[in-house]
């Protein structure tokens, strides 16, 4: 567009009338520049980002390994051809090192272009190995927000706007033993975040995990873990599934995986994935799905993830950010690693709460179904004095608003 028509019209005005928009009042903060856990706007106010572009940036903005990477990628090919089809050396080298550090059972990575678009290879998957059709998810869950994923979705408010959708999808209480007695012979596939993320952070219980994993077993079920916000770090180890000694017959990845540029996967059994390349031929097809230049950018991410040492001092920081946030006016707080929620008594103290935080520098937001819940999910990459100084933000917040 013309530059003195942006100017003229101001890029928020061109925002909201070109820019497809999801919600009647978005932040439309004008961000010019990013950098670690820091964002800058177009006036020169700077911002400690507290949610990591809701759990991507992991190991902060633009970290010089990603930078040159896509530099180097971008100046080497862009797009071939459809995936799978061509040998490009950033797919198979990050399919290489994920397979390197996941189970043995997990050696197949399908990169696609989003976590939503993870899912719904996993939903194809699940029905092909299987031969069965019917799925089983939780309550207050989220897997993404395309038609399959949506009839998923553990929440009637999002789901019933566009029915009918796809049928045969059973929706269970989370972390609760007697939802286990619904697992039967007839079921595909149960699809779990290993934490679930949008209901503010919730741990399942190591039992019921364990016992989750052995009903699958039992009936043939595909144990389907989502760890496209838990993963890479953010709970304090590379999976959250380590930490309850059980493996997925399916992994869902997405978020962090592309180290900031565009990146999904489902992740499952050499065998397992076979299936779907026969009977039909191309079971799942995508154009852009593990493009060369996202790859390289999660190759290098998920490296400096690793070697930098991003995941060694998270139970410090967690604990820096739980003793930091107390205040009579907060009713609890959750965390799970560098994952924490900030309960409030409603969504309109929370939402008072978000908008001093936003007007004092400190970027944070809310959960889609825990609206009265702060959400807190930085960088791992967060100083111990960007979280005292957001801390303090924060419980001056609470004070104000009250």
């Amino acid at each position: 567009m013309d530059a003195l028509k942006v100017k003229a019209l101001g890029k928020r005005q061109l925002f909201l009338q070109h820019v497809a928009q999801t919600s009647p009042a978005p932040l439309a903060i004008d961000v010019v520049k990013a950098s670690g856990c820091t964002l800058w706007d177009a006036d020169g106010k700077t911002y400690t980002d507290l949610i990591a572009g809701i759990s991507v940036c992991n190991i902060g903005h633009c970290h010089p390994a990603v930078v040159q990477a896509v530099k180097e990628q971008a100046e080497t090919y862009m797009h071939l051809l459809v995936y799978g089809e061509l040998v490009q050396t950033p797919q198979v080298a990050y399919a290489e090192l994920l397979a390197n550090h996941l189970p043995a059972a997990l050696d197949s990575i399908y990169f696609t272009n989003s976590g939503a678009e993870a899912t719904e290879g996993a939903m194809k998957l699940a029905k092909r190995v299987t031969g069965r059709t019917r799925i089983i998810a939780f309550n207050k869950s989220y897997h993404g927000s395309t038609q399959g994923a949506l009839s998923m979705i553990g929440d009637e408010y999002w789901r019933n706007a566009y029915r009918p959708l796809l049928p045969d999808i059973l929706h269970l209480n989370y972390n609760e033993h007697s939802s286990l007695e619904y697992i039967t012979e007839d079921v595909a596939a149960v699809f779990a975040e290993t934490i679930q993320a949008e209901s503010g952070v919730h741990a399942p219980s190591f039992e019921w995990m364990q016992a989750l994993r052995e009903k699958c077993t039992a009936t043939g079920t595909l144990l389907v873990l989502d760890e496209i916000q838990a993963g890479f770090g953010r709970t304090g180890t590379l999976w959250a599934f380590e930490q309850y000694g059980i493996v997925p017959d399916i992994l869902l990845l997405g978020k962090a995986l592309g180290g900031g540029m565009p990146l999904g996967a489902f992740v499952s059994s050499h065998k397992n994935m076979w299936t779907l390349t026969e009977n039909p031929v191309l079971g799942h097809i995508t154009t852009f799905g593990g493009h060369p230049v996202c790859c390289a950018a999660g190759y290098a991410g998920m490296k400096a993830l690793i070697e930098e040492g991003y995941m060694q001092d998270i139970p410090e920081k967690e604990a820096l950010f739980l003793t930091n946030l107390k205040h009579p006016r907060i009713k609890a707080v959750r965390s799970k690693g560098l994952w924490l929620s900030i309960e409030f008594d409603s969504f309109d103290t929370n939402k008072k709460v978000i908008d001093f935080c936003i007007e004092n520098g400190v970027l944070t937001d809310w959960f889609l179904f825990a609206p009265e819940c702060l959400r807190i999910g930085p960088p791992l990459s967060i100083t111990e004095e960007e979280i005292v100084a957001a801390c303090e933000v924060i419980v001056r917040a609470v004070e104000a608003v009250g």
